[in-house]
């Protein structure tokens, strides 16, 4: 068992500077600066080299972003981690940083431009990402200071931003390394383009949603020719190369390897067979468009076909004709209605809802586009970081979400790294007069004359480097040295597919093998309580700086936690931060009452321990072993619940009531010692949740600086006491049943009934004072009467309920309950006893009759005792 380092209360009645009531307000900032300001979160990589090492990197949020849900779980999540093994004596060190997040940022400096009457292009390219600079310096990461309030506790002087100089220098250290190991290439390929931010986007910027369309049928071709096709993109067809059917469809076989015309353009264009087509799918025929949808342009590939692009970056038409200069979307019903005045038309479905990609940061449909983009060739890469899953060096929990990692890994395709935007890392390459390329280092000068690559790097390109350039890479720095592998990562599982696996790709090629964590710990989305995804537009967002100022950080961590089931969603509601609020007040009222008591942490235990002295530490230290095993296995739900109900239940509801009985007799020392000994250990197991309250709480207990670098406790196997918890559980029991049926006679929990009591050699007799207290039973007078005698844990207590209660009306209202519960079991067997019924009815129905029997039997007994117990009359 741990020992604190000081002691505090030496007797009943201490003086206590605790205030009565818990305000974070008042708390929580001033213990945060004053923890940072201490350095209890820095860590040095050098200093005592014998502790284990555990580090976290932060997972980079974006610098125009602002503190959600979402992120209030990861960082809870991650803290709770941090805070722990922090206490275990680890070397700590949890990276905190930004993301410079391209696209996000330019368009929030573009707006601001747009209101002074400005572009970025009347700017020009050097003063535009200055601009964008000195927006950062000014209103840029405010999600930091939000980390704070959370109580996050980062290593602040190991702050990153994936745009500043050491992750400048790491970025084109990777670029130049895979670009000469012919892993990065230029070439024209489909990507996904948004026509508004005028930029190629990664597959996790563009979200999709359903919406209305319309599902149009052509006739193609003519007589023996004729083929139909259906789309929803019926702009496309101009752009059509080719008709493909299965190879397998005898309905097309005579048309393969023929041309047929293609309406309103005056081309002849091919039918190809492709094993792509699903014949069972609509006529079996499908449209190939190349150069406007990605599996068009595997099949243009495969067959040779030329790529005929017909919009251009803005979304407008280009192909020669009257449509030319339309948008989009101007063209859409215009074709439709020149194909329908040809007759081409077979069948219109409106509305007709499918699936449509938008741009992630302005809702612009999405636009495939065939474009001369940068790829990294990813196949070597993503095997590698499939087999190190594989191999168990990577372990993902929990462990069923590994098979979605696989499915992605294993199935990647190249990943095209180029953006159309000014704010980014600027590709490393220069061109120079005669089309020669070259790609210096970060320390070697581009040739003089040559120009640079106007593109910039996807932002996943830099955050897939963040395990180890936040280390110092690619100098060998001792940082890199002691906190590389980094021991776990945590993150939401609808990241694993874009950020996670791009991490293991470039960690275990930069880093010969090694991979750049240890466990991928994944968490699910936060929901309202219904399990409905929070939207804007669904009314159901919630602030978590709301919950912060109304509720305190604490609250709002618990509530999350409390939820935290691995890799499920986490479903919240106000009222259960106002719980988890509830909760840190208990938990302030019941160590405040301890310390007036006189609590303290003074010298060794007491040889000689009550009962329930001793049931308590037993509790204490099973709960003890069982948080440190769902902590372990990153299921911070059961730990809290847990925590939650050995605090509020046993140590708030039952021991703090039963020790204030010996508090007033001659075991007062002895249970003041174990009254510091729970809220010390108590206090310590909670810290890593509900860091705050715990602080205040902790160092007001014991007298000693802080909690955050106090020993984690350690499970004393030899406290466990079975007949303590035996003894104490029949006791529970006893007052249980005992309130139960008070309550059922109708009296108020705090009212004082007269009661005698017959232990019949029962080991509880020892605790008739605490049983008294707890039941508010008052010793018989002279005179003494039973009304009401109930039988529980081989004790009979008699009660005096005369002229407390109304036994006519109670009389009736159990009778009434009786006769209702012998209806029910009437029911029940009449249906359990029913052949029909029973041959015919579900396992569950049967088995929910049966309950109900059950139930309902035991509810006969109870209100028969009841009944039984009432005065005569």
């Amino acid at each position: 068992m741990t020992q604190p380092s000081t002691e505090r209360g030496q007797g009943a009645a201490a003086d206590v500077d605790l205030p009565t009531q818990y305000r974070p307000a008042d708390v929580e900032g001033r213990l945060y600066e004053r923890w940072v300001s201490a350095g209890l979160f820095t860590a040095d990589p050098e200093r005592a080299p014998e502790r284990p090492a555990f580090s976290i990197v932060i997972p980079p949020p974006n610098v125009t972003g602002s503190l959600h849900m979402g992120h209030a779980l990861d960082h809870s999540i991650q803290d709770t981690l941090v805070r722990r093994r922090r206490m275990q004596g680890h070397a700590v060190a949890w990276v905190p940083g930004m993301d410079h997040a391209g696209i996000a940022t330019q368009n929030v400096v573009e707006r601001e431009l747009g209101k002074e009457g400005l572009s970025r292009h009347d700017l020009g390219r050097a003063d535009f990402v200055e601009r964008v600079w000195q927006w950062k310096a000014e209103s840029g990461g405010r999600i930091l200071g939000q980390m704070r309030r959370l109580g996050d506790s980062v290593d602040w002087t190991r702050e990153a931003f994936t745009m500043d100089d050491d992750r400048a220098r790491a970025v084109r250290t990777i670029f130049k390394r895979l670009f000469d190991d012919g892993l990065i290439y230029r070439a024209e390929r489909i990507i996904n383009w948004c026509p508004r931010c005028l930029t190629a986007l990664s597959d996790i910027e563009v979200e999709h949603e359903d919406v209305d369309g319309e599902l149009v049928s052509i006739r193609y071709g003519s007589g023996e020719d004729e083929i139909v096709v259906a789309t929803t993109r019926a702009e496309t067809m101009l752009g059509d190369t080719a008709v493909a059917v299965h190879p397998d469809d005898a309905r097309y076989a005579h048309l393969v390897g023929r041309e047929i015309e293609l309406p309103l353009t005056g081309r002849r264009i091919p039918v190809v067979a492709d094993e792509h087509v699903d014949p069972a799918f609509g006529t079996g025929a499908v449209k190939v468009t190349p150069a406007h949808d990605p599996n068009d342009f595997e099949i243009g590939r495969r067959h040779s076909l030329p790529s005929l692009s017909v919009m251009d970056e803005r979304g407008n038409v280009t192909a020669p004709g009257p449509f030319e200069g339309l948008d989009r979307f101007e063209a859409r019903p215009a074709v439709v209605a020149a194909l329908r005045e040809q007759g081409r038309i077979v069948k219109e479905v409106r509305p007709y809802e499918h699936s449509v990609g938008h741009c992630q940061r302005c809702s612009t449909v999405v636009e495939p586009r065939v474009s001369l983009q940068w790829f990294v060739k990813v196949e070597s890469l993503a095997r590698a970081a499939g087999d190190a899953v594989r191999d168990g060096r990577v372990k993902i929990h929990p462990p069923e979400m590994a098979s979605r990692y696989f499915e992605w890994v294993d199935n990647m395709h190249d990943w095209c790294i180029s953006r159309q935007l000014w704010w980014g890392h600027r590709i490393p390459v220069w061109y120079g007069p005669e089309g020669e390329v070259a790609c210096p280092g970060p320390d070697e000068e581009p040739p003089a004359g040559w120009t640079q690559d106007s593109d910039v790097l996807d932002t996943w390109f830099s955050s897939a480097l963040w395990p180890f350039s936040t280390l110092g890479w690619p100098d060998e720095t001792p940082d890199l040295k002691r906190f590389y592998p980094t021991s776990v990562l945590v993150t939401g599982y609808d990241i694993l597919f874009f950020w996670v696996a791009r991490m293991m790709m470039f960690g275990l090629y930069a880093m010969d093998g090694v991979q750049p964590f240890g466990t991928i710990a994944l968490h699910g989305m936060v929901r309202d309580q219904f399990g409905k995804k929070m939207s804007k537009s669904f009314g159901n967002v919630i602030d978590p700086l709301d919950w912060i100022d109304a509720y305190g950080a604490d609250a709002t961590r618990f509530t999350l936690l409390r939820g935290a089931n691995p890799g499920g969603d986490v479903p919240v509601a106000e009222e259960w931060a106002q719980g988890s609020r509830n909760f840190c007040n208990k938990l302030w009222n019941a160590t405040r009452f301890a310390l007036i008591n006189g609590a303290h942490t003074r010298g060794a235990m007491p040889a000689e321990l009550s009962t329930i002295d001793a049931w308590v530490l037993s509790r204490l230290h099973t709960v003890i072993a069982e948080v440190d095993a769902h902590l372990e296995a990153f299921d911070f739900a059961k730990a809290c619940e847990a925590l939650y109900h050995f605090a509020w239940d046993e140590v708030c509801d039952w021991y703090v009531e039963l020790a204030k009985v010996q508090l007033a007799d001659g075991r007062a020392e002895a249970t003041r010692r174990v009254l510091g000994e729970v809220f010390d250990n108590l206090l310590r197991l909670l810290h890593p949740v509900v860091p705050f309250v715990t602080e205040e709480l902790w160092t007001s207990l014991t007298g000693a600086e802080t909690v955050v670098t106090a020993p984690w406790p350690a499970a004393d196997p030899a406290r466990r006491d079975g007949a303590a918890e035996e003894l104490v559980g029949s006791l529970q029991r006893m007052v249980t049943e005992v309130r139960r049926f008070r309550a059922d006679q109708g009296l108020k929990p705090g009212q004082r009934v007269a009661a005698r009591i017959e232990w019949n050699g029962s080991a509880l007799h020892r605790h008739e004072d605490g049983i008294r207290a707890l039941l508010r039973l008052t010793e018989p007078e002279d005179g003494f009467s039973s009304t009401a005698s109930l039988p529980v844990e081989d004790v009979k207590v008699h009660l005096d309920t005369a002229g407390v209660i109304d036994v006519a009306a109670e009389r009736k209202r159990l009778e009434k309950d009786l006769a209702a519960a012998r209806k029910e079991v009437d029911q029940a067997r009449r249906k359990l006893g029913n052949e029909a019924f029973m041959a015919k009815a579900p396992e569950a129905v049967v088995a929910k009759n049966r309950d109900r029997l059950a139930q309902a039997e035991s509810d006969i007994g109870r209100l028969e005792a009841q009944l039984a117990a009432l005065p005569a009359g």
